[in-house]
Order: C-alpha cells, then structure tokens, then sequence
C-alpha cells in the first residue's frame, strides 16, 4: 500500500509501522528523495470518525471522512487529502494476484474459502485496525488459492492476505 500526501507543490510518502496500538510514521521522502520524518503517532479516539494524533508531542483530535481512495483530515484548522491504494479495494490492479494488509491488524471475519470462485469486487474478508473495519474485495474473477490467515490472525501491513488465479 503506498500513502501518498500533497502540500504545496510537494508530494509526501511516509512509510507507516504500528507500534503498541497507535500507528507511527517510520520514514518519510518528499518528492522521491528520504527526508526526516516527524514524531508523529496516530491512534483510534472514543469517537467515530476523530483520530488522536500527536506530533512532535503537542496532541491533537483529527475529524476523517472516507471518499473512495481518499480520507478528508480535518486537523489543527486545515483539512487535508491523503491518498491511498489499498489493494483489495475497488482500485487494486486487476492483474494482481496476490492481495496484501494495507494496514497492521486483525482478522475478523472469512467471507470465502480456499478453491472458492469469486467475482471483482466480492468481499473476502474483513481486517480491524485501529478499530475500524476495512472489507478486503477481490480486485478481479478468478478462484482463491490460498488464504494465508485465518479468523482471528495478526497481520502486519504488507502481508499477503489471499491469492486469486484465474
């Protein structure tokens, strides 16, 4: 999954890892090139739609909304757009065959089994990070081949979740 956050005439990439339940920014480059990356941690509020953010240890409540493959922050008086591929979401490549974790977390449901035939966009799973469910879909037609996880399972961003062939 590859985050993708614009300001001004720059574009931001941060590599995100989870640590204790919050999520931390590891590394960061702007526009190609490795920058410093700030200390900045992100966890689940008691309230639907706010993160707790603290950056560089002043902590903040940020209010997201989810559009497709962008979230709306709203943060410190200005909203930002961060963008996302997820693979597994509507957007996923049709040609991949593997789908990874956008996000360290938890199995919470199968939807599917192994040498199942699934359609493009039929719910597969449903991963819980951060207290927020996120259903995994099939980017295409094809059959599971293998389900690396099952109910229950921890999975760091970037696993391979499910392969599809055709």
């Amino acid at each position: 999954m590859e985050w993708s956050v614009s300001s001004g005439n720059s574009r931001y990439k941060p590599t995100l890892e989870d640590r204790d339940g919050s999520i931390h920014v590891s590394s960061m480059s702007r526009d190609g090139m490795e920058v410093h990356p700030p200390d900045a941690a992100i966890s689940a509020d008691s309230q639907q739609g706010r993160l707790s953010v603290e950056v560089d240890g002043n902590q903040m409540i940020a209010h997201v909304a989810r559009d497709g493959d962008s979230w709306w922050i709203h943060i410190d008086g200005r909203a930002h757009v961060v963008n996302l591929l997820e693979q597994g979401s509507g957007s996923a490549s049709k040609d991949e065959g593997a789908l990874t974790a956008p996000m360290p977390g938890t199995i919470l449901d199968l939807m599917v089994k192994e040498g199942q035939r699934v359609r493009e966009g039929q719910a597969l799973m449903v991963l819980e990070a951060m207290k927020m469910e996120h259903r995994i879909t099939s980017p295409k037609s094809g059959e599971i081949t293998r389900l690396h996880y099952g109910k229950g399972d921890r999975v760091d961003m970037g696993s391979v979740l499910v392969e599809i062939g055709d």
